[in-house]
């Protein structure tokens, strides 16, 4: 495994989101109620869509496992897809509050 297509990637847009948030934009998103539950609705409707796409008894989406870091969890949803939807959230919401 080595992670480079999938993981490398998550790992990046994740830390530049933050990075985005807390040296340029700096919006206050992170200090907020509302955010954080608006991410744990996300998070839970990405399990049950995820879970279901990635179960690997019988995947709708299959990745190529030396891509990731291979960590599957819960239902065998590859941890990466949590980053990659932490990213794409929260960078659309930073782009809302910064407009």
């Amino acid at each position: 495994m080595t992670g480079v297509g999938y993981t490398v990637p998550a790992l990046l847009v994740t830390l530049a989101v933050c990075v985005a948030e807390l040296k340029l934009l700096r919006t206050g998103l992170f200090r907020s109620q509302a955010y954080w539950l608006t991410m744990a609705i996300v998070v839970g409707f990405q399990v049950l869509v995820d879970g279901w796409l990635t179960k690997l008894s019988a995947p709708v989406v299959i990745y190529n496992e030396r891509q990731t870091s291979g960590l599957r969890f819960p239902w065998d949803i590859p941890v990466e897809d949590f980053l990659f939807g932490f990213a794409l959230v929260t960078a659309v919401l930073l782009m809302w509050e910064k407009r």
